[in-house]
Formats: C-alpha cells, structure tokens, sequence
C-alpha cells in the first residue's frame, strides 16, 4: 500500500514496535504515546504516505528528541517543542515544510513525530534514518549520503531555542549536545531539512509500517499468553541470546547520555552462566561471563520482559527483572566500511571489529 491513515488507537501498536525497535534507547515511547494520541484526538488521524510519491523538490523534515532517555522519566515535555523546533526552522528556511521524517525507528522518536504530523496536519513518510535506535545525530543513513544535518533548530519546555550551522554532521552533534544539557539534558530538534529527492536515496523504507506489524504481533502474542520472544525472532531474522535476570547495573547519566552496563544471572536455557550488555542510550554490545561476543552494535539488541514479554528501555531495568535478549541483524547499509565507521564498535572505543550476528557463536 502507498499510503495509509493512523489513528489514535494504532498508536498502541507503533509504540510497542518502537520500544522494541529501539534497541533499548530512544526514550520510552509512552510518553509520545500520548501526545500523539492527544493531537490525534484533537486533530485527525494522520496520513503515512510511501517515499515514492513525495515530490522531488518537497522538503521533508525530521523531528525528534535529543538527550537522555533516563531524563524523560522526570522531564516531561509540554507538547509544543518538536512543534515549535519545525515552526522556527520553517521560518529559518523560509519556506514550509511538506512532509515530516521519523529520525529512528525506535522509541519516543517514533511517537513524537506523530504528534507534530496531526498538529501540522502533514504526512509522515513510511521509513526513518536508522531502522532502530542510535545514541547521537550524526548516526543516520542521511549522513551516509552527504545530506547535513544543519540548519537544526533546538527547543526546550521552557520556550528557550537556537538555530544551528555546523560544518560537518560529527559536530552538529557536539554543538546541539552541549545546548542539550544545558537545557536539562533532553530537548526537541528539527533537522536534516531535506529534499524529496534526497529522501529517495538516503531512507530505510517501510519501517513505520514495520514498527505497527511488531507492536501488533507483541499484542497478539501476549493476548494468547505466549511470550512474543520466539515469533519476532523468526520475524526479523534474529537469535535468541540469553534469558537471565538483572543482578547488577550500573547507569549514569554523563554527557547528555544515559551510560552504563547491565550484569544478567542466565535462565532455562542459560543457567549457570553470566553476561553483560554494555549501553549508550541503545544497548550496543553484550557477552558471556568468557568475553565471548555474543552480538554488537549496528546489529540490534533488543530485550523483552521475560514474563510479560514486553519491550524493556534501558532505564526500565532494575535488579531482579527477567529478560529475555534477542539479537537482530542491522540493515544491510551499516554493514558497510562507511556504516562501520559511523556507529560500529571502534567508534564507540570498543577494540573489536565487527562481526555479523550469525558469524558468531
């Protein structure tokens, strides 16, 4: 289908799929959750349309959130920023936007764009830059294509906004989080305006429409008391890597960055052993008690509820709940020398090289 409408009750599915997609990052979808659906409400369904029938010369605009996923837990934003950021880049670039972009598919940055395209009453295109969740802005397929990042617009609750021009997408990604922090530690953007053109190359196609199957397949699987652990495995192509529980974690918010490494005690199949996954945001890489890699970043990390069989953020892990860790191959562009050297493990001061999920073990 070219095009289809979301309303207020496919938000449910969408942010379930985004708080899985997300890697464990992006800021728990909850909260665009019910923006969007307020704006919804209020407003109209909105219209998600195919890349392939926006005009080449449309400008197309990504919103999202900036900064700490652990900081929204407390931080709660008013509802307009992400309106206000795309109104001031709007009037920066003089001219108005057509259509808007999920920066990551993978969530509150799944959600929120939703809100700002019922309030507009603009389109949302069917596809995101990352087809999951990367800690910082320049970590976009939109890089990989030479598109920058800037003109950006930063917006906090308390009405404070800058416009951004960078050299280079790596330091518009220093500049907005030095503003980030100073904000509170979380802010929303409007950036990478882009042509329809551009958009055509440069995009993950089809990943708003994916995160709505997966929300509903975690649904459905829940309603027949199954835990959807399995069926997304064989979904998306992943691996089961470990079920264990939370026994240590250590999580800190440094930089704009929720940081940290979370200690699991192996379950059913796993018992007897431990593992670690270290995250930024996103969970980027997890092991066994050995060293052993069991996967790594730009593959997924994603981690359901062991019980429930819910999506789990990082800043929902606690001591003592069960997971269970799935491992999801990326998208095949990041799999490249270019995509490995912007979000692969050396960038994020790991030795290894990357290895393809199903080359280890």
């Amino acid at each position: 289908m070219s095009s289809f409408s979301v309303g207020s009750s496919d938000m449910e599915a969408i942010a379930l799929g985004g708080a899985f997609m997300g890697t464990g990052g992006g800021g728990d979808p909850y909260i665009g959750k019910l923006m969007a659906q307020a704006a919804i409400t209020e407003h109209g369904p909105v219209t998600v349309i195919d890349v392939d029938d926006i005009a080449d010369d449309a400008l197309c605009v990504p919103v999202c959130m900036m900064g700490a996923p652990t900081v929204m837990l407390e931080k709660l934003p008013n509802g307009q920023e992400a309106y206000q950021a795309l109104q001031k880049l709007e009037a920066y670039l003089g001219r108005r936007a057509d259509v808007l972009v999920c920066i990551e598919a993978g969530g509150l940055n799944s959600t929120i764009p939703f809100a700002v395209a019922a309030a507009t009453g603009l389109p949302l295109v069917d596809g995101d830059g990352m087809g999951r969740a990367f800690p910082e802005l320049q970590m976009v397929s939109f890089t990989m294509f030479d598109i920058p990042a800037t003109p950006m617009v930063i917006a906090d609750e308390k009405g404070n906004s800058s416009v951004i021009n960078a050299i280079s997408n790596r330091w518009t990604e220093r500049l907005a989080r030095c503003q980030t922090v100073e904000m509170g530690g979380a802010a929303l953007v409007a950036l990478y305006p882009t042509s329809g053109a551009q958009l055509k190359r440069s995009l993950l196609r089809r990943t708003v429409s994916l995160l709505k199957e997966i929300g509903e397949t975690i649904a459905c699987e829940r309603k027949a008391n199954r835990n959807p652990a399995d069926t997304l495995t064989s979904r998306l192509n992943g691996r089961k890597l470990f079920t264990g529980r939370v026994v240590d974690i250590d999580r800190r918010t440094v930089g704009g960055f929720a940081r940290g490494r979370v200690t699991f005690k192996g379950m059913d199949r796993s018992a007897g052993k431990l593992f670690t996954v270290d995250f930024q945001n996103e969970f980027l890489v997890a092991s066994d008690e050995t060293g052993a890699l069991l996967t790594m970043t730009p593959d997924l990390i994603c981690a359901l509820d062991a019980d429930g069989g819910l999506p789990v953020t990082t800043e929902q892990l606690r001591y003592g709940l069960a997971v269970t860790m799935l491992g999801i191959p990326c998208a095949d562009f990041w799999a490249t020398d270019i995509g490995i050297e912007l979000v692969g493990p050396g960038y994020f001061g790991y030795e290894h090289s990357y290895v393809p999920l199903h080359q280890l073990g």
